[in-house]
């Protein structure tokens, strides 16, 4: 095998490693059962890089040769140009395959990739092991804008050390510090901001850390080639210990982190060019073509999602071949040719080409990103696609989302007298508009108040993972509205009090085992019963105390599909598949048992009455999330603007009654 030539004596073994941990990843993207701790395959990448660059820098150093420039251009060659033809193929093919919706999504991500700031684009947006994230075609990219941060900063660093003192030994204290400071921070933060934790450059920098570590040490302890042997199997031990005792519901990197880091640093340090599970010929064939295929097997993870086949091993069989194929092919008509013209290439002319061509491909990202482009597919599929925009209109000036805006916004429908009050959280936010035409119907306008997340019960509480708290003194400020405004005019409480209440598995996986709100006390894992009675308490109190001045009408919970609707209809009718979206009763009654019975309770006690939205958005057998190929819902749980309309009717009893008192 030809390797380019480099400042680094190249090591077989090395290359190795990289094939172990890019099967890792692959096989735990294609989920195959027994893999569950796959993802750790990309912290033995971040150790190899370390050690790597670790090893160019200080020999530059030593030498005096060493150029920031040229070890910057070095990277840029070497990540670049296979991960521009990624993102230039991704762009090309979604012009003719992904909705509006989908095809801005990847041009945002491809636009942050090329700037090496998609783990922060993602750290904001969705969590590695969030069921989203297969919606992402270039989420992998995270661990390359990690890298490309690393490698930014890294020869800094360790410049000003040797600066300092041009010793080994400054370089190994100084690496020493941010190995214990980041794996510090990695720990706690794993626990308080597991997102932040898994993405970011603080939380992750130890394992770069370790592999520069490594470097040093193995130069200056010669003596450790006496249990090289004893290494390298306590290494692979360390790994195979990983793979037993982890999987993606374990915080990360968190501590856990230490045995697969631990056990690369142990394999390198062990520098054994015979060890037969990393130096043989598929293992060297892998390691060669790792990138490529790290780099081409997500968006083929992320189609299968797109087409519904996950699940289906013939088809993921076939991706994973697709993968090696298209790797080699990256690795022999991309790799190879462009390090071999950039290095032969003067330094301005390689600045120069990169440079142009990232421009180029930047420049259709942003476009793809911010235009829409008619007449790329069908009607239909883009129908279906922007239901996924179809919101409240007053969503912005009315809807308090931060916990910085606990006050209620007075918000009104029309100028017209109020003839009911809409009160809750995200739920009610969506059948605003609903509920308007219901009252402009019966010459009233609806004045509405609610808050994200926060479902309208008496001494409802956010418990203290939630970044958005203030449910707790919204509420209260609602109730003294209502009883100043003493106008006996009904209140519609409308809110996804399943979502709030339900201690199941939920997204994200932190969230697991937790109820998002409390009253009396925070309960966090265990027995539910005693939160299920103070939840019954508090439906019934907070009935009885408004049904003392007025009507108050509880609607049900409205069917949760589990899937985004827009994004999953116009998905199918890209495949000829016009099926609607739909659940069964029995599913539906099943997740929202504790809510109907909390709500019957009430009515009972307080004598307030039931809204039932299941005649209006379901049959006999099915509750449905889309009508003839077109969404009812804006995402999984939230009606847009078109499927608020069902229950105009069911809302319109409620400005009857209030007609009939007037």
């Amino acid at each position: 095998m030809q390797h380019l030539p480099s400042p680094v004596a190249y090591r077989e073994d090395i290359n190795g490693l990289r094939a172990w941990a890019v099967v890792a990843v692959l096989l735990f993207h294609f989920q195959l059962p027994g893999l569950g701790a796959g993802f750790f395959g990309v912290d033995i990448f971040f150790v190899i890089s370390g050690f790597l660059m670790t090893a160019i820098i200080v020999k530059g150093l030593e030498r005096g040769n060493f150029s920031i420039w040229k070890f910057y251009m070095a990277r840029a060659r070497r990540i670049l140009p296979a991960l521009m033809v990624v993102i230039t193929v991704l762009l090309a093919l979604g012009w003719f395959f992904l909705p509006t919706p989908d095809y801005q999504a990847l041009g945002s991500q491809s636009a942050y990739s090329l700037g090496f700031l998609s783990n922060i684009h993602f750290w904001r947006s969705t969590g590695y092991f969030d069921a989203a994230a297969h919606e992402k075609w270039l989420l992998h990219t995270w661990s390359l804008a990690v890298e490309a941060q690393f490698y930014l900063l890294f020869p800094i660093f360790l410049i000003i050390l040797w600066k300092i003192k041009p010793q080994l030994k400054t370089l190994f204290w100084g690496l020493g510090l941010v190995f214990v400071a980041s794996l510090a921070l990695s720990i706690v933060a794993s626990s308080w901001q597991p997102t932040a934790a898994f993405y970011l450059l603080p939380t992750r920098g130890w394992e770069l850390a370790a592999g520069g570590l490594a470097f040093l040490i193995g130069r200056e302890v010669v003596a450790l080639q006496r249990f090289a042997k004893p290494m390298l199997w306590s290494g692979f031990a360390l790994w195979v210990i990983a793979f037993v005792l982890l999987d993606s519901t374990y915080a990360w990197p968190s501590g856990w982190a230490l045995l697969p880091v631990l056990g690369t640093v142990l394999i390198i340090l062990a520098n054994q060019s015979q060890a037969k599970f990393t130096v043989n010929p598929l293992a060297q064939w892998l390691g060669d073509r790792s990138y490529s295929l790290y780099l081409w097997h997500w968006p083929l993870v992320v189609a299968l999602y797109f087409a519904g086949l996950q699940n289906d091993w013939l088809w993921v069989s076939g991706a994973i071949v697709l993968s090696l194929v298209l790797a080699h092919l990256s690795y022999h008509l991309v790799e190879v040719p462009t390090r071999s013209y950039l290095s032969a290439s003067s330094l301005r002319k390689e600045i120069f080409a990169i440079t142009l061509a990232g421009l180029v491909i930047g420049l259709a990202a942003v476009s793809v990103r911010l235009f829409t482009f008619d007449n790329r597919l069908p009607p239909a599929v883009e129908i279906a696609a922007a239901e996924a925009n179809n919101k409240n209109p007053m969503q912005t000036e009315c809807y308090s989302v931060s916990s910085k805006t606990n006050e209620p916004i007075d918000c009104q429908s029309s100028s017209i007298v109020v003839g009911a009050y809409l009160v809750g959280d995200s739920h009610a936010d969506s059948a605003f508009s609903g509920v308007a035409e219901a009252a402009k119907r019966l010459q009233y306008s609806v004045m509405y108040w609610a808050k994200a997340a926060c479902p309208t019960l008496k001494n409802a509480k956010f418990n203290s993972f939630e970044t958005n708290q203030g449910c707790y003194e919204f509420n209260e400020q609602v109730f003294s509205k209502l009883e100043i405004r003493n106008d006996f005019k009904p209140v519609i409480l409308f809110s996804r009090l399943t979502r709030a209440v339900l201690n199941g598995n939920e997204e994200p996986v932190e969230l697991q085992g937790r109820t998002r709100i409390f009253f009396d006390k925070e309960i966090k894992f265990g027995d539910d019963s005693l939160f299920q009675e103070q939840f019954r308490n508090s439906m019934v109190k907070t009935a009885c105390m408004l049904s003392g001045q007025r009507s108050v009408y509880l609607v049900r919970p409205v069917p949760e599909m589990g899937i985004h609707v827009p994004k999953t209809l116009a998905r199918n009718l890209m495949f000829g598949i016009k099926d609607d979206i739909k659940i069964t009763l029995e599913e539906y009654h099943e997740r929202h048992k504790l809510v109907w019975e909390a709500q019957d309770q009430a009515a009972e006690q307080c004598g307030v009455k039931i809204l039932d939205p299941l005649p209006y958005l379901c049959d006999e057998k099915y509750c449905y999330g889309s009508r003839n190929g077109r969404p009812l819902y804006y995402d999984d749980d939230h009606l847009s603007e078109y499927g608020n309309k069902y229950l105009v009717p069911m809302f319109e009893q409620v400005f009857r009654d209030q007609l009939a008192k007037d």
